[in-house]
Parts: structure tokens; C-alpha cells; sequence
């Protein structure tokens, strides 16, 4: 599917969604729109792989012959049929696919009960969602359409009227689909499209499930470039990377894009999410992107209380490290430290992040789990470059450790959920260069009415200076330690780049001779006007000599 196909396919998306949601909240039909895309990538999927596996056994059944069987998919004809090869057939779609889905429960089961208005589509759908959430896959997605309250008042106050409501929904984004069922794989863009779409509307909410695409492109080249040889491009295999506040997982899923992109691999992705609602858009997005449940894993938890258990391991030879880790946590969240987390192992040799801002405490949590071969970039506040007291104390001892190595300033306003300049931080638990390449790519957007945008001229120019370690007089400056010693380890970037225009030489030759010229234009013009005034017996201009 084209790019512009891929933008009309999302257009055409958001345009229902946009007609259909009424007086809902736009937040609350993000999830009904987002899970019925889902369950169409699910459907499409299963049914291609389903027709491959079973070949010429697969009924060839028009769709109006099909309507006068009473069933609604070819795979529905075939499971009725043929009952005692359906285990078998089951088993082996686990194994290539790694899912089941009931024949019944198919996206075009579904679509169908909605534009016939069937009484049963809102039970069936109940049940297909619940299917899938504890059968389909060998992994339990336990919880996955939690946030689908399909006996929301908000559908209609009885059973009949949701069930209407929600048939005109499915029916809709059916039809919008009809043009584009050839593509599943353009299914997971248009999914990647409203959420970008539904961020737009949702004001801070944003920033808990969406990272912007420009930003995410910056960190996900970043982090897939080598740790000691940025130079040498983007590495061909990982065999982990984490963000441990992963939102609806765009970003991970960006650098597996850029690492396939370079013909790469990736061993497998972990994700953390706090947020419930946008815990389940991670695990979609995921699935229909056509990561396979055994290739990712992503928990739901606060990172900061370090809840998951697999990251809780005791044994330092079991501890689990990540080659890339990338994060765009919440900025200056308030927590609350304890004396049990001052002693917390991420915490204890740097010290705890003061109570108003968890900025430095998201990246020490991050940080420990980073391979010593790693990258790590995590976007933060500026308060975390220059704040004093305990955030001081922190950022002193990452330079003084050689961790901190590169600071990169980015315009104000590019996200949804702020209108704050924010900075990528890119740490290393081992790097070459014994300085700090700081990066100021502040002044270098395209303002937009509500957000300001960066091009993929300054994404590859932020990019290409890191990866070559470039230096540009009021752009880019490596800085040695002992300079930034002297400024007690503030990292402010104005700093350590001036960003002060040079006043323009001037000319003294050249300028007096344009003087010149003016002025003898001067003489000539007023010496006609005088003579205009002077025929009409006018009182004359002051001559200029």
C-alpha cells in the first residue's frame, strides 16, 4: 500500500470516528474504534493464513451463496463440515500463527451481524472479545478489551439500543474498509494514524499513551546505532530493548521498524505501563504489527515502584539488561521516596530524586537495566540539565562516571501534552569519548498552529551530528570534563553553545558610497519638486546643501 493510500485509509478512519462518537468522550470511543480494528487485523490475518494451511479444502464460496448457508465466513462453512479436524487444524494455526480465533468471532462474522442488525451481535461480540483475551493465544492476554465497556449507558441505556449503536459503528468502519482488504499490514499504519489522530484531541491525556513520530524517530535511530562506533550505522541485531513507560508502545515499535528497515533483528521487546487503558493499546498495537505474542512482553505496573518481578531478580548474574532502552516518561511527575526505595539498588549509589520531579528517578531505572554495550535515551524536562539539590548531586555523578553522553536541546511545543522545550538525554554505561556532545536543535522547526513540527531534514541533521559526533559553531560542541567541571556540572546548553547571532560586518566603503548615491537622489528630487511648486508660486523646499 502507498503512503498516500496508507493517509487516505486513516483519513477515512477518523473521518467515521469523528461522525459516529457523538456526544461520547473522545478518549472512550478511541478504545471501541481502536479494539474493532484490532479484531479486523486479527480476522484478516487468521483467514489468510487459514486459506494458505488448508489449500484447496478451504470452501471457494461466493458471499451471496454463502448468506443463503445462514453462515457468515468460508472458515465457518469448513469448522461445520469438517468437526474432527478442527483440533488438529487449531494446533497447527498456534503454531504458525500463534493464535485461534472462532469462526464465529471473524471480523466478517461480526460485520455482518452489524448490517443486518442482528439482535446477537452485541453477546457475540462479548464473547469473541473474551475468547480472545483467554484463548486465542497460548500467552494470556488476560484484561485486553477491559477498558471496552460494551454495557456502557453511553452506547444506549438498554440492551437493544447499544446493540443498534454499536452495529452502526462496526457497519461503518466496515464500509470504510471494503477499499482497503487487500493490505492487512496497512491495518497497523491506520492504527498508529488514530492514535496520533485521538492524541490530537486529548490535550495532556497525550502524553500518557503518545510520543510524537519526529521525536520517536530521533531516539529510535539513536539507540539502534552502535554504542562505541555510532559511526559504523544501525546495528543489525538487538537482542532486547525496553521502555519502561511505553504508552501505546509506538515508540518500541519504531525501533524495530528502523532495525528491520537496516535488514536487523530483534530478540525481543518489554514494555511497562502504568495506565491500564493504555497498557491494552500497547499490546494491541503490538499484535498488529505482527509481533508475535512469544516476541514482546509488556507488564502492567509502576516502573518506578519496580513492580514487575522480573525485573526484581536478586541474583546480579540473572538480572535482566537491555541492549536499547528508550523512554519518554512523565515529566516532573510528583512521587513519593521512602527510606525502602533510598536503599532500592537502581537508587542507592546515586541518591533518590527529590519529591516535586521523578525525572531522574525514571532514568536511574532505567539506566540499571542497561547492558554495559547499551544505549539509553530518555526524554526530559530542561529543569533535569541545570535543578539543583538532590537532581544535582544525581547529574554530577553520571558525568563524573562518564555516563551522560550526549545532550540534545529540542524546540518548545512538539507535543500534545505540553508546550515545554524538552531535551534527549543519550547515557552509556561505557563510552569512548571522554567529553559531552551537546546538540542544540532548539531553533531548527516549522512553527504549526498548534504543535511545531520537525522536518526530516532536522531529524537527519540532530541524527547525523550525533552518529558522527559533529561539531557546528552555534549547533554542536563537543565539551571535555573539565569544562563542564568548572560549571559545577550544570549542563545547561547555552552554556556550552552561544546562540547569539554574530553582528554583520559592515562595509565602511561600500556603505559611504551608497550615502552618496541617496543623497545626490535626494538633491535631484527635491530640486524638481521645487520646481513644480515654483510655477505654482508655492512656497519651495529647503534645499538639502
Amino acid at each position: 500500500m502507498t503512503e498516500q493510500n496508507q493517509k487516505q485509509l486513516g483519513n477515512t478512519l477518523w473521518s467515521i470516528a469523528d461522525q459516529l462518537r457523538g456526544a461520547m468522550d473522545a478518549d472512550d470511543f478511541r478504545d471501541y474504534m481502536l479494539s474493532f480494528l484490532f479484531l479486523r487485523y486479527l480476522s484478516d490475518n487468521y483467514e489468510t493464513a487459514a486459506k494458505k494451511e488448508l489449500g484447496g479444502d478451504y470452501p471457494d464460496i461466493a458471499s451471496d451463496v454463502l448468506r443463503e448457508t445462514g453462515a457468515s465466513t468460508p472458515l465457518q462453512v469448513w469448522y461445520e463440515e469438517n468437526m474432527n479436524d478442527v483440533p488438529a487444524f487449531e494446533k497447527q494455526m498456534r503454531r504458525k500463527v500463534h493464535y485461534v480465533i472462532q469462526p464465529s468471532h471473524l471480523w466478517n462474522s461480526i460485520a455482518n451481524l452489524a448490517r443486518t442488525q442482528n439482535p446477537d451481535l452485541l453477546n457475540t461480540l462479548q464473547a469473541g472479545f473474551k475468547y480472545i483475551e483467554t484463548e486465542s493465544f497460548e500467552s494470556t492476554f488476560q484484561g485486553l478489551f477491559s477498558e471496552i465497556d460494551l454495557s456502557s449507558p453511553k452506547l444506549g441505556k438498554k440492551y437493544e439500543d447499544r446493540n443498534a449503536k454499536l452495529g452502526t459503528i462496526i457497519q461503518k468502519i466496515a464500509e470504510g474498509l471494503t477499499e482497503f482488504s487487500t493490505d492487512i499490514d496497512a491495518l497497523g499504519d491506520a492504527y498508529e494514524y488514530l492514535i496520533g489522530q485521538f492524541a490530537a484531541g486529548s490535550g495532556k491525556k497525550a502524553g500518557e499513551f503518545y510520543t510524537p513520530q519526529q521525536i520517536s524517530d530521533i531516539l529510535s535511530a539513536i539507540v539502534t546505532l552502535d554504542s562505541q562506533e555510532p559511526k559504523t550505522g544501525t546495528k543489525r541485531r538487538l537482542e532486547s530493548v525496553m521502555d519502561f513507560a511505553c504508552g501505546s508502545g509506538s515508540l518500541l515499535l519504531n525501533v524495530r521498524k528502523k532495525v528491520n528497515k537496516a535488514g536487523g533483528t530483534i530478540g525481543k521487546i518489554f514494555g511497562q505501563e502504568k495506565n491500564i487503558t493504555t497498557y491494552n493499546l500497547a499490546r494491541m498495537n503490538m499484535l498488529l504489527h505482527g509481533v508475535k505474542d512469544t516476541e514482546f512482553e509488556i507488564f502492567h505496573g509502576d516502573t518506578l515502584l519496580n513492580e514487575w518481578d522480573m525485573l526484581r531478580e536478586q541474583n546480579p548474574a540473572k538480572k535482566p539488561s537491555f541492549d536499547a532502552i528508550v523512554a519518554n516518561p512523565p515529566f516532573s511527575y510528583r512521587w513519593e521516596p521512602t527510606d525502602a526505595l533510598a536503599d532500592d539498588v537502581r537508587f542507592k549509589s546515586h541518591g533518590l530524586a527529590p519529591k516535586s520531579a521523578a525525572d531522574f528517578a525514571f532514568l536511574l531505572h532505567g539506566f540499571h537495566f542497561l547492558k554495559d554495550e547499551g544505549v539509553m535515551a530518555i526524554i526530559l524536562p530542561h529543569g533535569v540539565l541545570f535543578r539543583g539539590g538532590a537532581e544535582e548531586r544525581i547529574r554530577t555523578k553520571l558525568l563524573k562516571d562518564g555516563h551522560i553522553d550526549t545532550v540534545i536541546g529540542l524546540p518548545a511545543n512538539l507535543f500534545y501534552s505540553t508546550g515545554i522545550p524538552v531535551c534527549i538525554l543519550v547515557l552509556k554505561k561505557c563510552k569512548k569519548p571522554d567529553d559531552v556532545l551537546f546538540i542544540n536543535a532548539a531553533e531548527h522547526f516549522v512553527k504549526g498552529k498548534r504543535q511545531n513540527q520537525l522536518t526530516k531534514e532536522h531529524i537527519n541533521r540532530i541524527v547525523d551530528t550525533y552518529q558522527f559526533r559533529k561539531e557546528e559553531p552555534r549547533y554542536a560542541r563537543r565539551v571535555d570534563m573539565a569544562e563542564i567541571e568548572k560549571n559545577d556540572f550544570n549542563l545547561n546548553i547555552s552554556r556550552y553553545i552561544s546562540t547569539t547571532v554574530a553582528e554583520e560586518e559592515i562595509d565602511l566603503a561600500a556603505t559611504h558610497v551608497r550615502l552618496v548615491d541617496i543623497e545626490r537622489a535626494i538633491q535631484i528630487a527635491t530640486a524638481k519638486h521645487n520646481a513644480f511648486l515654483k510655477e505654482l508660486g508655492k512656497p519651495l523646499l529647503p534645499s538639502a546643501d
